[in-house]
């Protein structure tokens, strides 16, 4: 019995690092093995390159400041409505910060879009000035550093917000307290007492906050232009466009140690910055508004985060509506309409359905991964922090890098996959599959094993267990994990760029073609493509918040 189950163990930790070794690692390799070897031979032209040509080392050093830079300014913008969601309880919290998830789990190719309606030359803001004021300068943010900016802010300011209010909320008031009947003034306390104490979460926001906007891709390229280019901007151009692959390898390559430098730099300071700290249940530490100051301060902020992260959202919808003759749904029915004569037209129509059978693939392979990787984690006594880290890496590389790595490494023998459709299902895998894993793990930690072992005394075999305890307490928790593979898989653009058929094109791409073409058809087809996937993830996101257990669940 005891042998069955050590077998089964092992099955369950090595199909998932199978997994990731195959489709993980190998494309790594692939990357670091072209970038120093992309003839047969050592070759380090591309290392060189970057070296010598300043373009190169130029957008090294924008693609760092513009994360740098957006990183504290979604802190700073963020941190005001964490204090609010930790300290105080108010009517409509959960629905206010299930809105708040919104933009983030929102596709970056609907976000650019978003951003376009909202300050683009065509945009509702110019619209209404040029209306409003005869002869006012058309605003125009659209490739510049700004929009960047906030579009970055908008995309992760949730990551704080959840972060950071959840470590806030169980903070022990009772700290502050003292520290104010000693004489202390509340702008010392915050900054001697309960910021230290912040830290730790800060830092960790700030983490994932760096690396999504240092490998953001789809906001750059739709927003940014030429003119602004990252690394990933820069890794795609030169594999798809310059077919320049020695160049883009050593540029993946470089992307790559610079994202695990700075998770090994995070871990060190968390150990460092780590303390011991009282903590209180949310219950005990949260209070209702009680003063028209404290209700005054939580409205114009929740209004203030709601304007901000809905808005652009909202003229999105109304840009899809807009046509020559007024609002209406023109666009919409015209989304299959071959305005240019293009032989390589796809139907936007069937672009949608290639990415819900995408993303049902996804869905199916990320639980499974997910579900047994889980398992894992919680049931190996030595290594489950190693096994969980492990898992997590996918979640530090770009998915144009991994697209980049799939092509290198699939495209000759033993594993030649250049014709086959099911490779980017496997890439949305990967991207969703930290995420996945992350929404079942506590839940998987919270079982007794007592419990499992008395059933096991009963005579109830490993299924029986599996099926009659652990699956009812995780299954919210699986759903969940299902729900962020669809939405992740259905706004995938990185990887899938670099890897798709034409005839297999997603609604992502299908958006990005249409942005990229002149007129105003294609710009309205463009609009009403992007709220239909908008309205899809929204109706996800939504149906995520209602199984959601809690609000401690890990982000």
């Amino acid at each position: 019995m005891r042998a069955r189950i050590s077998t089964l163990q092992s099955l369950i930790s090595g199909l998932p690092l199978l997994f990731l070794a195959l489709f993980y690692f190998y494309p790594l390799a692939a990357i670091l093995a072209f970038s120093f070897f992309g003839n047969g031979a050592l070759d380090l032209s591309g290392f060189r390159e970057i070296l010598v040509d300043p373009y190169y080392r130029n957008v090294l050093w924008f693609t760092t400041w513009q994360a740098a830079v957006s990183t504290i300014l979604t802190i700073l913008v963020a941190l005001p409505a964490a204090y609010i969601f930790a300290r105080f309880q108010f009517r409509g919290q959960t629905l206010v910060r299930a809105l708040t998830t919104l933009p983030f789990l929102m596709p970056t190719i609907v976000v650019a879009p978003a951003f376009v309606a909202l300050l683009g030359p065509r945009g509702i803001l110019n619209y209404v000035a040029t209306n409003l004021f005869v002869g006012a300068p058309t605003i125009q943010l659209v490739g510049t550093i700004w929009i960047i900016f906030l579009a970055h802010i908008f995309y992760n300011y949730t990551i704080v917000l959840r972060i950071v209010s959840t470590t806030w909320a169980n903070l022990d008031p009772q700290l502050g307290n003292a520290a104010r009947l000693l004489g202390a003034q509340r702008a010392r306390v915050f900054f001697e007492i309960t910021l230290p104490l912040l830290m730790p979460s800060i830092l960790a926001a700030a983490l994932l906050v760096f690396i999504f906007d240092f490998t953001s891709f789809g906001v750059i390229l739709i927003l940014g232009g030429a003119r602004l280019a990252t690394l990933e901007v820069e890794i795609y151009r030169t594999a798809a466009n310059l077919f320049d692959l020695p160049l883009a390898a050593a540029l993946s390559l470089a992307q790559i140690g610079f994202t695990f430098i700075l998770i090994l730099m995070y871990t060190r300071l968390q150990t460092r910055l780590a303390v011991t700290m009282r903590v209180r249940s949310q219950n005990m530490t949260k209070r209702t508004l009680k003063t028209w100051g404290e209700k005054i301060l939580v409205a114009v902020n929740v209004a203030g985060m709601l304007l901000f992260l809905l808005a652009p959202l909202g003229v999105l919808l109304l840009q899809s509506l807009q046509t020559p003759n007024g609002l209406g749904l023109e666009n919409y029915l015209r989304l299959n309409e071959n305005t240019r004569g293009s032989v390589t037209f796809i139907p936007p129509t069937d672009a949608l359905r290639n990415s819900l059978f995408f993303a049902s693939i996804t869905v199916a392979l990320a639980v499974t991964l997910g579900l047994l990787a889980a398992y894992a984690i919680t049931r190996t006594r030595r290594g489950g922090g190693w096994f969980d880290a492990f898992f997590l890496l996918p979640l530090a590389t770009s998915a144009v890098t991994l697209g980049f790595g799939y092509i290198l490494a699939f495209s000759r023998a033993p594993f030649d996959f250049r014709a086959a459709v099911w490779l980017v299902p496997v890439a949305h895998t990967l991207v969703a599959l930290p995420l996945v894993i992350r929404s079942i793990v506590p839940l998987l930690h919270q079982i007794k094993p007592n419990v499992r072992e008395a059933a096991a005394m009963l005579g109830a075999n490993p299924t029986r267990v599996f099926r009659e305890i652990d699956l009812p307490i995780v299954l919210r928790a699986v759903l969940v994990g299902a729900i962020f593979a669809f939405v992740i898989s259905l706004g995938e653009f990185g990887a899938t760029t670099l890897i798709v058929r034409p005839e297999w094109s997603t609604v992502p791409l299908a958006i990005y073609r249409l942005l990229g073409q002149p007129g105003l058809t294609n710009y309205g087809q463009a609009m009403a493509l992007s709220t239909l996937l908008m309205v899809v993830s929204a109706a996800a996101i939504v149906l995520m918040e209602r199984v959601r257990i809690g609000e401690n669940v890990e982000f």
